[in-house]
């Protein structure tokens, strides 16, 4: 297995030494960073979500697409995240495209090891991303979503839910925060 680059990278540098390469990574401030192995309950976390993001879609027959982990979202020139799941509307990307530049909504699944990176550097980072209007934070063992929601002047509203309705407008999307969890 090849080390990880110890120089600055630009995004454009990173999507290019990343292309190919085995494992998942993420650029944070210009330095790679190894995203860690999956634990079962975060993978069965993200499988609820992007069913329930996808059954919500079709639902409210929006004009938009969801895509899973393993997207580009770029922060700046030296900072790419790659969200559990995302939403993004409009004209379908081209096939090969690795980069997601006007995603609507991210969401994170929290792990051990991200905890810190997903509730400070991504919100950050995420709301810099003009088109992002809801960040959504799953903590799979609480059953537990922070929906972080941009607001009229740059204003950031948060919302801690765990049951009844979760609202994603813009774009119009309803969803049950139980379905965002597996079945117990």
């Amino acid at each position: 297995m090849s080390a990880q680059p110890q120089a600055i990278m630009t995004v454009e540098e990173f999507l290019s030494w990343a292309e190919g390469r085995p494992g998942r990574y993420e650029l944070i401030d210009g330095l790679v960073v190894a995203m860690s192995p999956q634990r079962v309950r975060h993978a069965e976390t993200k499988l609820a979500i992007h069913d329930a993001l996808r059954a919500g879609l079709q639902a409210a027959e929006l004009p938009c697409r969801l895509l899973p982990d393993g997207m580009t979202v770029r922060i700046d020139r030296v900072t790419a995240f790659e969200p559990d799941a995302l939403i993004y509307c409009g004209e379908r990307l081209d096939g090969d495209a690795v980069e997601v530049r006007d995603p609507i909504v991210v969401v994170e699944v929290l792990s051990p090891g991200t905890r810190n990176t997903d509730t400070v550097r991504k919100l950050e980072g995420y709301f810099q991303v003009a088109s992002i209007l809801h960040y959504l934070i799953v903590h799979p063992q609480r059953r537990v979503v922070i929906h972080h929601r941009r607001g009229a002047a740059g204003l950031i509203e948060t919302r801690i839910v765990s049951d009844g309705a979760l609202d994603l407008s813009p774009p119009g999307l309803s969803l049950r925060v139980d379905d965002l969890f597996p079945a117990s």
